[in-house]
C-alpha cells in the first residue's frame, strides 16, 4: 500500500510507501521478480549493489523473497573505499558481506579491493563487469545527489570509462559521518574506487531505494533539475527502466 499512487515523474516510476520497513519489502518485491523471471527456464542474473544503511531495509526483504535461485547470480558492488584496511567494518564489501552476500548463496561475488594499485584494481573490476549484461542495479541516492560515488559538480555523465578512482567531496564524506559509519569527518577516507554513471544506466532495471528526511532535496533535484553533474542522480531519468522508492520522509511533495 502506498501514501501516494505510484505515479511516473520525469520518466521515473515513484512509489511512496507508509513506512522505511514497507518500502523496503516493496522494493525487494520487484528485485525478486526480476530475478525470477531472469532465472526461469535455467537462466542466469548479474546484479549490482549499493552498500549503505538506505538499503538495509531493502536487502532484508530481498534475502526472505522465496523462490529465488542464487546460486545462478553473480553479484558486483558499486564503490570502495581506498586506504582502508581489509578488515575495517566501514568497507563497504564487508557491510555487504554482513547485510547480504554471507545470508543468501550467490553463484558468485565480485568485490571491490583497491589494495596497493587502485587504478589497476579498478581496470580489473571493469573487464569483470563487462563479461556480460548487467540485469539489475540496486542503488541510492546521496544527500549531494552523487549516484555511487561520482559526486558533483565534476561527475561525468558520459564518463567513457566503466570504473575509476575518484575524489570524494565533502559534504559526501560528512554524510558517512551522518550515517554512522565513521566517528569523525576526518577518518572519512578521501578517495575511492567507484562504478561510473554510464556504467550504472547500462543495466536493463534500476530499483532506486531511498529513504529519510536528509535526501529529500536530492530526491527533488533529481526528479525536477536539468540532467547533470550538479545533480548526478538526474541522470536517472535518462534510463528507461527506473523504479524510485521513497517513504514519508523523503517524499519532496509530502
Amino acid at each position: 500500500m502506498t501514501l501516494s499512487a505510484s505515479a511516473p515523474i520525469g520518466g521515473i516510476d515513484v512509489q511512496v510507501h507508509p513506512s522505511r520497513a514497507e518500502m523496503g519489502r516493496a522494493a525487494a518485491a520487484v528485485v525478486a521478480a526480476k530475478l525470477r523471471r531472469r532465472l526461469a527456464d535455467g537462466g542466469s542474473a548479474r546484479m549490482i549493489f549499493a552498500a549503505a544503511p538506505s538499503q538495509a531495509e531493502m536487502l532484508d526483504a530481498l534475502v526472505a523473497e522465496p523462490g529465488i535461485d542464487w546460486g545462478r547470480v553473480t553479484a558486483f558492488h558499486m564503490d570502495e573505499y581506498i586506504g582502508l584496511a581489509p578488515d575495517a567494518p566501514a568497507r563497504f564489501a564487508l557491510w555487504l558481506r554482513r547485510n547480504l552476500f554471507d545470508r543468501v548463496p550467490f553463484g558468485a561475488v565480485h568485490l571491490i579491493d583497491p589494495g596497493a594499485d587502485p587504478a589497476g584494481a579498478a581496470a580489473d573490476y571493469a573487464r569483470a563487469l563487462a563479461q556480460a549484461p548487467i540485469d539489475i542495479v540496486c542503488l541510492g541516492i546521496g544527500v549531494n545527489g552523487h549516484l555511487a560515488f561520482n559526486d558533483p559538480p565534476v561527475a561525468d555523465l558520459t564518463d567513457p570509462l566503466d570504473v575509476k578512482v575518484v575524489e570524494l567531496d565533502a559534504v559526501c564524506r560528512r554524510q558517512q559521518v551522518d550515517d554512522g559509519c565513521f566517528p569523525g569527518f576526518g577518518d572519512v577516507p578521501t578517495h575511492a574506487i567507484t562504478l561510473t554513471v554510464p556504467r550504472l544506466l547500462r543495466a536493463d532495471r534500476l530499483v532506486c531505494v531511498v529513504p529519510g528526511a536528509a535526501k529529500r532535496e536530492a530526491v527533488y533535484r533529481a526528479l525536477n533539475d536539468p540532467i547533470g553533474a550538479a545533480c548526478p542522480a538526474t541522470a536517472l531519468r535518462r534510463h528507461p527502466a527506473v523504479t524510485l522508492f521513497l517513504d514519508p520522509e523523503s517524499d519532496p511533495h509530502g
